[in-house]
């Protein structure tokens, strides 16, 4: 038998060691797309003559084989740098992204913390009042809120709470402090996670409450809320954990959508112009950012399942 820590130290190394080829292949397949993709970033716009898009391709390195395109990105990835942006000429992929980022990481933070707390609650609720009209109406929502999606719900709430009702901005940022600019957005981006860890937290109390431990600590009389929050909450809560990472991850590298709706300045309206433009260096930076944030939000996950669950380490 191993000790938890052991098993936890184990648990990060296996996952550090796999997302280096995963990144590996993210880079690599990102890199080939982007370049045997027809076009190139300086085919729109103004026509140039042949001398100056021959100088243009030779200062981005461009008029290279690319194999050793290729290797010059590796070796500029492996020293932190991604590059300059072909579309935005006064900036670096890096400063884009230093820009954009904060902005989609409040937006994806402030909609996962909503969704975890209402998820939990509706799912909780729906779970102790099993087959009854609340319940229904838990499971109601939760099917409604994972078919909808978020480029549908977006405009609705748009049109009925910011165009129709102006209760709200219908669009914007504000200057990033502003909560009555962010409340559309975040609900927006909430909604299907919130159906998700709705349906999860459901299903996981509901099993939880039928375990052999919960049904004596019934018996020996325990305060029901006491069961719920000491007993039943740390098992149910496993398979939300189990969901958190990659949930994360994706709301915040997955609201471009969103900010295109709702003309927010994050790293998404970046990612956009940068594939419509071609830009090569935007493109695969922000693919490479998001696969590197995605695999470190895996590890929380697998370190926070190991923290919560007994299991680890008695195997």
């Amino acid at each position: 038998m191993i000790s938890r820590a052991d098993a936890m130290i184990s648990i990060v190394i296996k996952r550090v060691a796999g997302a280096i080829p995963t990144l590996f292949a993210i880079v690599t397949l990102t890199f080939l797309m982007m370049r045997l993709t027809p076009g190139g970033p300086f085919d729109r716009g103004h026509a140039v003559s042949p001398e100056v898009q021959a100088n243009l391709m030779r200062a981005y390195h461009l008029d290279e084989p690319l194999t050793a395109q290729y290797l010059r990105y590796l070796k500029d990835l492996a020293h932190g740098d991604f590059g300059p942006s072909f579309t935005n000429k006064d900036f670096t992929v890096t400063q884009l992204i230093r820009q954009g980022f904060p902005v989609s990481l409040q937006l994806g933070l402030s909609a996962m913390a909503l969704a975890l707390v209402i998820g939990l609650a509706l799912g909780t609720y729906g779970a102790l009042h099993r087959n009854r009209p609340s319940d229904h109406a838990v499971v109601a929502f939760s099917l409604v809120g994972t078919i909808v999606p978020n480029f549908v719900m977006a405009p609705l709430l748009t049109l009925l709470f910011g165009v129709t009702l102006r209760w709200l901005p219908a669009g914007g940022w504000g200057d990033g402090h502003q909560l009555s600019y962010k409340i559309l957005p975040v609900i927006a981006l909430a909604l299907p996670r919130i159906s998700s860890i709705a349906r999860l937290s459901r299903t996981s109390m509901i099993e939880a409450l039928q375990m052999p431990y919960i049904r004596t600590a019934r018996a020996k009389g325990l305060p029901r809320r006491l069961i719920l929050l000491r007993h039943a909450s740390r098992a149910a809560i496993l398979p939300v954990v189990s969901y958190l990472g990659p949930a994360t991850a994706g709301i915040i590298t997955g609201s471009i959508i969103i900010e295109q709706v709702f003309s927010i300045p994050g790293i998404g309206r970046y990612f956009v112009d940068a594939a419509i433009n071609r830009d090569y260096t935007l493109v695969s930076g922000v693919v490479v950012f998001y696969g590197t944030i995605i695999v470190i939000f895996n590890l929380i996950v697998d370190i926070l399942y190991g923290v919560l669950d007994p299991r680890v380490g008695k195997r």
